[in-house]
C-alpha cells in the first residue's frame, strides 16, 4: 500500500464550491481498482488549502489506472479549476519505524 499526498491550494473565496465539487468527484476515485481510501482535510493556518491523502495498492493504480481513465477526465473537469497554483502530487511508501 502506498499513499498519495497532495496539498490543494484552492483559490480564496472558492472553498465552499470546491468542497461541493469534491463531494461530487469522490465517487470517481472511490471506484478505481487499487483504491484503498482517502481523506480530505482543510488547513487551519491557511483555510484555503486542503490536504488530500489517498491510499493506493501501488503507484501504478494511481498513475496508470486512475489517471488513464475516463473518470479522471471528469475529476479534472470538476476540480482542477479551483487550484492556484496547480498542486504537486507525491507518493509515499511504507511507514518508517524507529
Amino acid at each position: 500500500m502506498i499513499v498519495e499526498s497532495v496539498v490543494l491550494p484552492v483559490m480564496p473565496g472558492r472553498e465552499a464550491d470546491f468542497e461541493q465539487a469534491f463531494a461530487q468527484a469522490a465517487p470517481l476515485i472511490e471506484r478505481q481498482p487499487g483504491y484503498g481510501g482517502h481523506t480530505l482535510r482543510r488547513g487551519i493556518e491557511h483555510p484555503s488549502t486542503y490536504l488530500l491523502t489517498v491510499h493506493w495498492e501501488n503507484v501504478a493504480a494511481h498513475e496508470d489506472g486512475f489517471r488513464a481513465s475516463s473518470d479522471y477526465q471528469q475529476w479534472k473537469r470538476l476540480l482542477h479549476g479551483f487550484y492556484e497554483p496547480f498542486p504537486t502530487v507525491l507518493h509515499y511508501g511504507a511507514e518508517v519505524s524507529p
